[in-house]
Formats: C-alpha cells, structure tokens, sequence
C-alpha cells in the first residue's frame, strides 16, 4: 500500500498537501476509494481511503490509526560533516534513515569542504526515505552547527546514559566504537571531513567528554564512515 507524508492529521478527514496529493493522483494514479498509508512522522500510522482524487488537494478519510514505536532502545544523533560533493551527504541521510537515526546535524569543522546545506532538500529526502522503509518517527535534521558550538551544546547532556565519540583517523589512542559504546545508552557520534579532524578538535572534543573511536582498520569516506557508525550502534542494541 502506497505510504504518504501528513503531518498533523488532528480529524477522521485529512488533505495531504500539494506534493503528497500530486504524487498520489498524478504520479501513481491512485482514485476515490483507493486505500493508502499514512505517517505523520512522530509515530502515528494509518489507513485511510481517497475520497476527493484532486492533484492539488487529495483528500482521505482516515479508517484507522496505530502507533508505532521506532523499534530501537536507544537515541542516536549523527553530526557528520557535509562532503564537498552533496550528494555523498543526500546519501548518507536516505541509509542513516533506512537503519534508524533520531538525529542529524550537519557539522562544520576546520577542514570541513562545505559550510552549507539545502536544509528543505535534506528534509524532503528524509521524508522520503522515512516512507520508504515504512517508519512514522522522522528523524530530526539540524541546523548547520560550528564545531565548537555542536561540544557546547552536547556538553549539558553528558552522563552515564550518553556515550558521546568522535571519530578520527590519525595518531593518538582510540577505541573501536562497539568498545567504547555501552548498549542501551543514548550516543552522540561525530564524524569529521574528507581530511579528519585537527589534532586541536580531537582535544577540544576530548575535554567535553568525547571518546576518541575508530570503526576499523580501514580508511572510510565521511558518509560511509557515519551510515557503519549508525549500522553498529543499531546491531548492537538489536
């Protein structure tokens, strides 16, 4: 059954907005007394059947209503930083997405190769991917965040229950991730551009708190370094 982003269905009939309602009628050709999915992102799920087909304004009578739980025990938030092509970073949202991930932000470094993003085309392809693998909790995408400003932020939630690590490459003393995680705690995880972090934010990063990790021998490309970092995490707690 065809799945569709509505946000805030607060009655038994709900117009989907312009996009969702082309989507439906134009693109799938879907007609009055079809029956279709529903997520509203923040675990509602639910059936509801066509009953005005207009391209512009579909609008549903919602049959039924289940919440759904995300399945996982534990919150992830991922601040990656943007790789100089965005479609590697359009990437990595769809799979972070497809795995399980609560949150995602955008992360500026010193080395960092772009300092911004398309924050509503980030959010689109969330929705997306959200719908793809039948999820109804959208995982949040933040604003972009200076490197300095994203410690500061997580420095209030440092506790016993958040493992809060940041990935590197370079010489120093690390940990693989599936060691210096405990399950079922909340983990916050930095991954840094094509060209690492600099030794003075492994140590910025290590007095808030950071663990310094490692997912490997291998070298990884940003994107593919945060979707193994969400894999992890997620088996682990499975």
């Amino acid at each position: 059954m065809p799945v569709f982003y509505a946000p805030n269905v607060h009655s038994e009939v709900h117009q989907l907005d312009e996009t969702e309602s082309k989507h439906c009628i134009r693109v799938l050709r879907l007609k009055k007394g079809d029956e279709i999915s529903l997520v509203d992102g923040v675990g509602g799920f639910y059936t509801a059947e066509i009953i005005e087909d207009d391209q512009r304004k579909c609008v549903v009578a919602i049959k039924d209503k289940r919440i759904e739980d995300s399945g996982r025990n534990f919150y992830l938030h991922i601040a990656l930083s943007p790789p100089k092509n965005i479609k590697r970073f359009e990437w990595f949202l769809e799979k972070a997405v497809e795995i399980g991930v609560d949150e995602i932000t955008p992360l500026i470094c010193k080395r960092s190769e772009r300092d911004s993003v398309n924050l509503e085309r980030a959010e689109t392809i969330i929705i997306t991917a959200m719908k793809q693998s039948m999820k109804a909790i959208k995982p949040a995408i933040n604003d972009v965040t200076d490197f300095k400003s994203f410690l500061e932020g997580t420095n209030e939630i440092a506790s016993k229950k958040v493992d809060l690590m940041i990935g590197y490459i370079g010489e120093t003393e690390k940990n693989l991730i599936q060691d210096a995680y405990t399950k079922g705690n909340g983990a916050v995880v930095l991954i840094g551009p094509t060209g690492d972090f600099t030794e003075e934010e492994i140590r910025m990063a290590n007095d808030f708190n950071y663990k310094t990790i490692t997912m490997g021998e291998n070298v990884l490309r940003t994107e593919t370094a945060g979707v193994v970092a969400c894999s992890l995490l997620n088996f682990i707690n499975s």
